[in-house]
C-alpha cells in the first residue's frame, strides 16, 4: 500500500496505459480521478475501481476543461498529490511532409500543450503544499524515433525535455517530475502506430524489442507507482525506459 493517503489525477485513463496506472494506484491505496475525453469509459473504470475512484470528463487540450478538472479534484479531496499526464494521440504512419496540418495540430495539442495546461492549473497548489509528484508518459519514440511517425516522435521528445526542465525548476518547491518511456504496447494506440494490426506487422515490431513482447498496462502501472511513491523521493528529472531493451 505504497500510495495510502495519496490522491492522483490520471489523464487519458479510461483505457490503455492510463487504465493500468489507475488500477495500480488504487490497489496501492491511492484515491484516483479517472480523467478522460471518453466520459463513458472513465465512468465505467471508476465504477470498477470502487470507492477510491471517481471519473471526470476532460479535454486535456482545452484550458478551461483542465482547470475544471483540477478544481473538481481539489473540491473532492482538498489536495492533489500526484498528476499523471498520460493522455496522448498519434498520427498514422505517414511521410512527414504528408501529415495533415489538422493531425499535426492535434498531436501537439494533446501530447504537448496538455502538459503546459495541467502544470498551469496544478503546480500553484503543489507549490503551496511544498510537495507533489508529476509523471509524464512519454515514449521510446522520443529517444529512438521510428520512421513515418515523425511529428509524434517529436512531441514525445519535447515531453522528455519538458520533464527535465520542470524537474529543475520545481525541485526547490518539493515537487518531483519524472517521465516514463514505454515501448509500443497492447493499447488502443497500437494499431495507429503500426498502420495495420496484422501478424506480419506485429512480428516486425517485436523484432525490435529484445525481450520479445509488447509492454502492457500493468508494466507501466508498476513503474508509475514506484516513481510517484515516497520510495522514489530522491528521483526527479528522469525518463525511465519501460521498453524491453528497445533503446539499448
Amino acid at each position: 500500500m505504497r500510495l495510502t493517503g495519496k490522491t492522483a489525477i490520471v489523464t487519458g485513463s479510461a483505457s490503455g496505459f492510463g487504465a493500468g496506472i489507475a488500477r495500480k494506484f488504487t490497489s496501492e491505496g491511492a484515491r484516483v480521478m479517472v480523467a478522460d475525453l471518453n466520459a463513458d469509459g472513465a465512468q465505467s473504470l471508476a465504477e470498477q475501481l470502487g470507492d477510491h475512484a471517481l471519473s471526470h470528463h476532460v479535454d486535456v487540450a482545452d484550458g478551461a476543461s483542465v482547470t475544471a478538472m483540477t478544481d473538481a479534484a481539489l473540491k473532492k479531496w482538498g489536495h492533489v498529490d500526484i498528476l499523471v499526464n498520460n493522455a496522448g494521440v498519434t498520427h498514422l504512419p505517414t511521410a512527414l511532409e504528408d501529415v495533415t496540418e489538422a493531425d499535426f495540430d492535434r498531436v501537439m495539442a494533446v501530447n504537448m500543450k496538455s502538459v503546459y495546461l495541467t502544470a498551469r492549473a496544478l503546480v500553484p497548489h503543489m507549490k503551496d503544499e511544498a510537495a507533489g509528484a508529476i509523471l509524464n508518459i512519454a515514449s521510446t519514440a522520443g529517444v529512438c524515433p521510428r520512421p513515418r511517425l515523425n511529428w509524434y516522435n517529436a512531441s514525445k521528445g519535447w515531453m522528455i525535455t519538458a520533464t527535465k526542465a520542470m524537474a529543475v525548476e520545481l525541485a526547490p518547491h518539493g515537487i518531483r517530475v519524472n517521465a516514463l518511456n514505454p515501448v509500443a504496447g497492447e493499447t488502443p494506440l497500437l494499431k495507429s502506430f503500426m498502420g495495420e494490426d496484422t501478424p506480419e506487422m506485429r512480428k516486425k515490431f517485436l523484432a525490435t524489442i529484445p525481450l520479445g513482447r509488447f509492454s502492457t498496462p500493468q508494466d507501466i502501472g508498476n513503474a508509475a507507482c514506484f516513481l510517484c511513491s515516497d520510495e522514489a523521493s530522491m528521483i526527479t528529472g528522469t525518463a525511465v525506459e519501460v521498453d524491453g531493451g528497445r533503446c539499448i
